[in-house]
């Protein structure tokens, strides 16, 4: 009961269920509502550059996605940002003719992106063993034969021995957050080694605010998600200062060697606390 005398009455109202009744969807039990929300506003911001490379990537709709349809097109949140990520990488390197080693490609949809976009000359995959048949039957059945036989699958178990030399450009998205700091570090020095320009893209920090997930895995799955990763610090990640100031030590531990310089950086779109770094060695300057 609502006591209008009673300063209690309004104390945290508008996160709870008196607000969710009155002016707000209930976050707790509308998430697929605010993801579609959230998806529908990204998707109208998408560039006509950025739509016409949306349309060329097909089929998209393998796996059965969450979409939304926006400006006659079905559209989900893996392949809107995967143009926009092909989109930032073709200002930044020559894609075109361009060896390419993704570390942690997940099921393939930026192999699958850039090969649409770009005539890339090889496309190597490391992945983990369990991971690697679905990348592979993915890819195979949205790229076709001539595409297809471009691609290598490496298990991440032998990249050491695996992973190609004279790489144009290495790649992560959102998998060096995953894993182990010393896997990390094995794979910067392997780009460090063996290629030109590396492209990364993923979290600033880690954040530890139950309402977000409700701790949904467990404790066992917090603390390893906290441990994983170069950055283990927990930021607010709806703070655009905290963001920031975090981004400077996201493009500092992300460089592969000394020798390594940042060419481009910026925030990424969609994702509040995500970061992108383009970088280049001053050692092969004229690859990329």
């Amino acid at each position: 009961m609502i006591v209008e005398q009673d300063t209690e009455t309004l104390r945290g109202f508008r996160a709870d269920d008196a607000n969710f009744r009155l002016t707000l969807w209930d976050p707790r039990t509308n998430g697929v509502r605010y993801l579609k929300t959230l998806l529908y506003s990204a998707a109208g911001r998408l560039s006509p550059l950025e739509r016409e490379q949306l349309r060329r990537i097909s089929p998209r709709d393998v796996g059965g996605p969450i979409t939304v349809r926006h400006g006659g097109e079905e559209i989900d949140m893996d392949y809107l940002r995967a143009v926009q990520e092909v989109g930032y990488l073709a200002e930044q390197v020559r894609l075109d003719g361009a060896r390419i080693v993704e570390i942690g490609a997940g099921y393939g949809r930026t192999g699958h992106a850039l090969m649409t976009a770009h005539d890339v000359a090889e496309y190597h995959i490391v992945e983990q063993e369990e991971s690697l048949p679905l990348a592979r039957a993915y890819l195979r059945t949205v790229l076709g034969p001539e595409q297809f036989a471009k691609v290598s699958f490496h298990s991440a178990t032998d990249a050491a021995d695996t992973f190609p030399y004279d790489v144009d450009l290495a790649v992560n998205i959102d998998s060096f957050a995953c894993m182990p700091p010393d896997a990390v570090r094995g794979y910067l020095r392997l780009v460090d080694e063996r290629c030109r320009a590396f492209y990364v893209n993923g979290p600033v920090g880690k954040f530890l605010d139950k309402e977000l997930d409700n701790h949904a895995r467990g404790a066992d799955e917090v603390a390893t998600a906290l441990s994983n990763g170069l950055l283990t610090e927990v930021i607010d990640i709806f703070d655009s200062e905290a963001v920031h100031e975090q981004s400077r030590r996201f493009v500092s531990v992300y460089a592969p060697g000394d020798r390594w310089e940042c060419a481009a950086e910026a925030a990424t779109p969609v994702w509040s606390y995500y970061w992108q770094a383009l970088y280049r060695s001053s050692k092969r300057r004229h690859a990329a």
